[in-house]
């Protein structure tokens, strides 16, 4: 009887309505701030932001950034600073995605994307360089490499834009878009939160100590 009633939940379960989701034809969505593959950004006007100052592989707690900066051409800059990324290399044998490196970067060169299902056949393939994390000069969309499985929407809310908009601890810009723009995707705007009653309330007790102080 026993085995009876094990059937009889096993039937019963086939007329259930599915807690799955048929993977990896259909996925789940992500949220706004998953981490995921990185990239390097560029300037709307086409040039790199990455100026190679090695940030970003200091503050790295897994060891798995390696950067090596040089000093841009005269003739033709590849970045506005002195100096660009002239060999960047992620190892994601290593990579935990916590996105310290985006965080650290001065410039907002490194951000981070929603992709995470990618594999690889071989070691050297997950050593991303730098002509793999350089989004395209023309579209300024992330390269789309053979073993990634990109979808629609995967590098449209990057990690870059979660930090908080009060630069040098100044209360009254909370709520400002601090950020520069970017190639293919112009000024990105702040995500949920980020423009609130913190923000306005600044505004108000800045207009309020202006109409003191007149």
């Amino acid at each position: 009887m026993g085995y009876l009633r094990g059937f009889v939940v096993t039937f019963r379960k086939l007329f259930e309505k599915r807690v799955t989701i048929p993977y990896p034809e259909q996925k789940r969505p992500k949220p706004d701030r998953l981490h995921g593959r990185h990239v390097l950004s560029r300037y709307e006007d086409g040039m790199e932001k990455c100026i190679g100052c090695e940030l970003c592989a200091a503050v790295c707690p897994a060891d798995c950034i390696y950067v090596r900066g040089a000093d841009n051409p005269v003739d033709d800059p590849v970045s506005p600073g002195e100096r660009f990324g002239f060999v960047y290399e992620i190892n994601y044998l290593r990579c935990i995605h916590c996105d310290l490196c985006v965080e650290a970067c001065p410039t907002e060169a490194i951000t981070e994307t929603k992709l995470f299902e990618f594999s690889f056949t071989n070691r050297s393939d997950a050593i991303y360089t730098k002509d793999d994390l350089l989004v395209d000069a023309e579209t300024g969309r992330p390269q789309h490499l053979p073993w990634e499985d990109w979808r629609e929407g995967e590098d449209a809310a990057t990690s870059a834009w979660m930090r908080a908009t009060s630069p040098s601890g100044d209360a009254s810009r909370v709520g400002q878009v601090a950020w520069s723009g970017e190639l293919g995707y112009g000024v990105r705007q702040p995500e949920m939160g980020q423009l609130s009653e913190v923000g306005a309330e600044a505004d108000a007790h800045e207009a309020d100590a202006d109409a003191g102080g007149s």
